[in-house]
């Protein structure tokens, strides 16, 4: 319960800026309302909620990416909530820990809650008995303390990205936009970077 009540809130206090992200936020919104187990893998209609991070390196300068095994793109770090995870936070610091290999992560300053929403489409895996459903996806921004990295065996690879060298590698809409937004406020990670 707790950590529905704290979704709700960073959800509520998201500051929503465009019509696409409104929406999202009212779907979230929703499906926290509505349905008995949204962080439940097994919840298939509409979908369930994901957690995911956005990591710069220690110089703010490139962004963690993973080449995500299934889909074949280069993501960022993340993935399901598993029943330990109290918050989404945690859920998303597992994710990059088990990923990556990079853990001691830093909250970006800018955005002490949500960094970004997101909600795409999983297509149809019948190997896991998976009807096409939607991901809810919580986004995070942090930085890393350390540049070391090391792809586990739920990615075939991981890397560090120069901010404007992303859209190169094919990734998805939604992490081109979040590269802009982290881009437009590259000047406010030298004071965290004097933390780390």
């Amino acid at each position: 319960m707790e950590r529905t009540d704290t979704l709700r809130t960073l959800l509520e206090d998201y500051p929503a800026s465009t019509e696409r992200e409104l929406r999202q936020q009212h779907r979230m919104l929703d499906l926290l309302t509505h349905d008995d187990a949204p962080f439940s893998r097994s919840s298939l209609s509409p979908g369930h909620f994901t957690a995911s991070s956005f990591v710069v390196d220690p110089q703010g300068e490139r962004l963690l990416l993973i080449l995500h095994r299934t889909l074949g793109l280069w993501l960022q770090p993340g993935g399901h909530f598993e029943a330990s995870d109290d918050s989404f936070e945690a859920a998303a610091r597992r994710e990059v820990v088990e990923e990556t290999g990079s853990n001691n992560l830093k909250k970006l300053g800018a955005w002490p809650g949500l960094f970004d929403i997101d909600i795409h489409t999983i297509p149809e895996n019948p190997a896991r008995g998976e009807s096409e459903h939607e991901h809810f996806d919580l986004r995070i921004a942090f930085m890393a303390s350390s540049d070391r990295l090391e792809a586990r065996s739920e990615v075939l690879e991981a890397r560090w990205v120069a901010f404007d060298k992303v859209a190169e590698l094919g990734s998805d809409e939604s992490v081109l936009r979040c590269v802009q937004r982290l881009s437009q406020h590259k000047q406010s990670f030298s004071g965290l970077r004097k933390l780390i």
